[in-house]
């Protein structure tokens, strides 16, 4: 009987030759995760905006060498504002403020710009 690791190497050097077998193979690794909560209606729209607004910013880089129009900062503006719903929403659901985020966010950096770690990775720096 091979081990969990040996298994798992197996399925890695596995040949997916259409999208059936990987379509069947890849549910093995599927987990349904209940959402009845408040908070994930909320989470999954501001991640869709926040996509959104990348979309717009990258069609200005792609299509117009970066130069931001008027037109293209108004409907920023206007995604921004759908980021910023949902994230008041998030912080309401979590009982915050946008105000004690704000300020916690503010000392955070300073944090890291006194200790000169404002650059790089990781939120323990």
């Amino acid at each position: 009987m091979p081990l969990c690791g040996e298994i798992v190497k197996e399925k890695r050097d596995m040949e997916i030759e259409d999208f059936a077998t990987y379509q069947r193979e890849s549910r093995k690794t599927w987990n349904v995760i209940a959402m009845d909560s408040a908070i994930v209606y909320p989470t999954l729209g501001l991640v869709n905006e926040a996509g959104e607004v990348a979309g717009k910013i990258k069609k200005i880089f792609r299509d117009k060498g970066g130069n931001l129009a008027e037109e293209d900062r108004q409907a920023l503006k206007h995604e921004l504002g759908d980021v910023l719903w949902y994230l008041t929403q998030i912080c309401t659901e979590l009982d915050l403020t946008l105000a004690e985020v704000a300020a916690a966010n503010i000392e955070k950096l300073f944090s890291r710009l006194e200790r000169g770690q404002i650059q790089g990775d990781g939120d323990n720096r």
